[in-house]
C-alpha cells in the first residue's frame, strides 16, 4: 500500500466559503482522491486553516506556520511514500508583505525539508507533489487582511515553476479548476472534484 500525506491549508481541510464550515468530508478532493485512488493507496489529510509555508502569524496564531509542524506530522506517519504540498495562499496576507517569489521560496523550504528526511520506504526521502495555488478572484478584495493578493497571486505559476521545477513534481492548479467567486480564495465542490480527480490520475503516473 502506497501512503500519501495531503498537507495543506483550509482548501485542504474543506473550508466551505458558502456556508464558513466545512464540507462534508466525502466532498473534500482528499477523499476523492482517495476514492478514485482505490484500496492500494492510503491518503491522509493533513489540512489547517490559516496554514502559512515558514511564517509566524503573530495574530491568528503561530501553530499555523507549516514548517514547525511539518517534521512532526511526516514522522508521525511515516513511511511516506508522496507527501503533497498545497500551500502559499495565507502567505499573502497583508501583514506579511511578501510577493509571489518570497511563497515559492517558503513552499521550497518545506520541499527541501521533506527531500532530506528519512521519512519515506527504507528510510529514504519521500516523493514531494507541490499544487501550485490558483489565483485569487475578485471576491478576495473585500478581505481586508488580503488586500493587494489578486495581483501577487498571479504570478504564482511563474514563480513556482522558476524555483521548484527542478526539485519535485508540480501541477499548477490553475490550469484545472479556479477559486470561488464567492469569496475569491476557497474552492467550489465542483473544484474540489475536479483537482482530485486530476491528482488522482496524476499520482498514478508517478507511482
Amino acid at each position: 500500500m502506497k501512503t500519501i500525506l495531503c498537507y495543506g491549508d483550509s482548501n485542504t481541510w474543506g473550508y466551505n466559503p458558502k456556508t464558513k464550515t466545512r464540507y462534508e468530508k466525502n466532498k473534500i478532493w482528499t477523499s476523492i482522491l482517495k476514492k478514485r485512488l482505490g484500496d492500494e493507496y492510503e491518503v491522509i489529510c493533513e489540512g489547517l486553516n490559516g496554514r502559512t509555508t515558514v511564517w509566524d502569524d503573530p495574530i491568528e496564531g503561530e501553530y499555523r506556520n507549516g514548517k514547525k509542524y511539518l517534521f512532526p506530522c511526516i514522522h508521525s506517519h511515516k513511511p511516506i511514500d508522496l507527501v503533497v504540498l498545497f500551500l502559499g495562499s495565507n502567505d499573502l496576507k497583508h501583514r506579511f508583505s511578501l510577493q509571489a517569489v518570497d511563497v515559492a521560496k517558503g513552499v521550497e523550504a518545506l520541499v527541501k525539508m521533506i527531500k532530506g528526511s528519512d521519512t519515506g520506504p527504507n528510510m529514504q526521502p519521500p516523493e514531494v507533489l507541490v499544487i501550485i495555488p490558483p489565483p485569487m478572484e475578485e471576491g478576495i478584495e473585500k478581505v481586508s487582511i488580503m488586500c493587494g493578493g489578486i495581483e501577487k497571486s498571479l504570478k504564482f505559476s511563474e514563480e513556482f515553476q522558476n524555483i521548484l521545477q527542478e526539485q519535485c513534481y508540480l501541477i499548477d492548479a490553475s490550469k484545472v479548476i479556479k477559486s470561488s467567486k464567492i469569496d475569491g480564495l476557497h474552492l467550489d465542490p465542483e473544484a474540489h472534484e475536479k483537482l482530485g480527480v486530476f491528482i488522482s490520475d496524476y499520482i498514478r503516473s508517478i507511482f
